[in-house]
């Protein structure tokens, strides 16, 4: 999942060093590689540009075990990484470590692309998120380890809910509607109350998981679509209603600018990534010169009476099958995502790869919102075709076509099931 750092949280910064691994074992299930003379680590941008101190520490706890080895590191951005590894893996020059969206994983491992691993060698691995986990387990084996995550809130302007008398972050849906509708009507249809991207398929399984329904269902190692379901239904109409009512702009776009369009002041609220907020009143972005001072972020509460299940987004590391130090790419894994590591990871404004990790955040009232919203999250289906589910864009234009009116949400998720049930069992 492509991300920004979510240093809005507004954690203090601090430098950390990881402990070296124990033992001989390695998380690889293959040992080869144990006395790799070389090892090379490809990353993102976010760990060279934001703690490259984390990366040095985990160089360190591997060159304390294996004097000698010379480790290299290579750093890609999000846009151009993939097509990188695919031309890469192609060859006998694959990278030992390789950081993955947690999205992308799924075709990799469908493919064979990399090696399994003993979850059981790896920190904390018995507490991962479960969203986290999710994305690298497939067909019952492991097949990378969770990095960090990046969840999603409310956040609103606290001067334009003031202005109708609301001066509380709303802790139900109903609170949350209320203080919507109080917005709308003395601001006018020039102005979004909630500006909700139509194509938002993050926000919108939101609510349809909310409502106990699901983008698709495994039936015996066989997955169908799921968006008909009377529970998918009711999800989809009341993210519908949320459109229809508090969403006057663009009805076509999705949450890509979002961001941009708060920090033009002409809405009130928004529900995407927890740095999303901090970012819109960055002085780049703000143009009504207000946004610093009266930004919240809240635990959004879900129509069930429960907080609404976010989508959890993160980084996770993976081994490719091609490596030649699978073993020692295993241990600078568990030395960079381990206790120390998270801890500098939670110091940089990022959620922690595990629920121990998170508990901490929660009692601290900088990162309570985040750790609290995160605790109750969804992922996607893990199936062999889904990654031409999400190509095809299928659940976005079927969000278009509700939003717009171009179809009834009946249709519309019939469309979709369709669509979904032709590819999502094709590896």
């Amino acid at each position: 999942m492509k991300r920004k750092l979510a240093a809005a949280i507004g954690i203090a910064g601090m430098m950390v060093s990881v402990a070296a691994c124990g033992g001989s074992d390695s998380g690889s299930s293959d040992n080869s590689g144990a006395d790799a003379k070389e090892l090379t680590v490809w990353l993102t941008v976010d760990a060279q540009n934001n703690w490259p101190e984390l990366v040095k520490a985990a160089d360190a706890a591997v060159q304390k075990k294996h004097p000698g080895i010379k480790i290299n590191h290579e750093y890609y951005g999000w846009p151009d990484k993939n097509t990188k590894l695919d031309a890469v893996l192609a060859t006998d020059k694959a990278p030992d470590v390789v950081e993955m969206g947690n999205t992308e994983m799924l075709g990799y491992m469908v493919k064979g692309a990399f090696a399994p691993l003993d979850a059981s060698k790896f920190t904390n691995s018995a507490a991962w998120l479960d969203g986290l986990k999710a994305s690298v387990t497939y067909d019952g084996k492991t097949y990378g380890v969770p990095y960090y995550a990046g969840g999603r809130v409310g956040n609103w302007r606290k001067d334009v809910f003031a202005s109708v008398g609301v001066k509380s972050a709303p802790k139900t849906y109903a609170e949350l509607t209320a203080a919507l509708d109080k917005v709308q009507k003395k601001e006018g249809d020039k102005f979004s109350a909630w500006y909700q991207p139509t194509r938002d398929w993050y926000a919108a399984m939101s609510f349809v998981y909310d409502a106990g329904g699901s983008i698709a269902v495994d039936s015996g190692g066989t997955w169908k679509a799921n968006l008909s379901s009377p529970e998918s239904l009711k999800g989809l109409t009341e993210f519908k209603n949320v459109v229809d009512k508090y969403m006057h702009g663009d009805k076509t776009k999705d949450e890509s600018d979002r961001y941009i369009v708060y920090g033009q002041g002409k809405s009130g609220m928004i529900f995407g990534a927890a740095w999303e907020g901090a970012t819109s009143a960055d002085p780049k972005n703000d143009k009504t010169g207000k946004l610093k001072d009266n930004l919240e972020n809240f635990v959004m509460p879900g129509p069930s009476g429960k907080n609404l299940p976010v989508f959890l987004g993160g980084s996770d590391l993976a081994v490719p099958v091609k490596s030649k130090a699978q073993a020692v790419a295993a241990e600078w894994i568990n030395a960079f995502t381990g206790t120390s590591g998270q801890k500098g990871l939670m110091a940089k404004g990022n959620l922690p790869n595990n629920k121990t990790d998170l508990a901490t955040l929660k009692n601290d009232p900088a990162t309570a919102v985040p750790a609290t919203a995160a605790e109750s999250n969804w992922f996607v289906p893990m199936a062999p075709g889904w990654g031409q589910v999400e190509k095809a864009q299928v659940l976005q234009n079927m969000l278009q076509n509700i939003g717009t009116g171009k179809q009834s949400v009946e249709a519309a998720a019939k469309a979709a099931d369709a669509a979904i049930d032709k590819v999502i069992n094709t590896k």
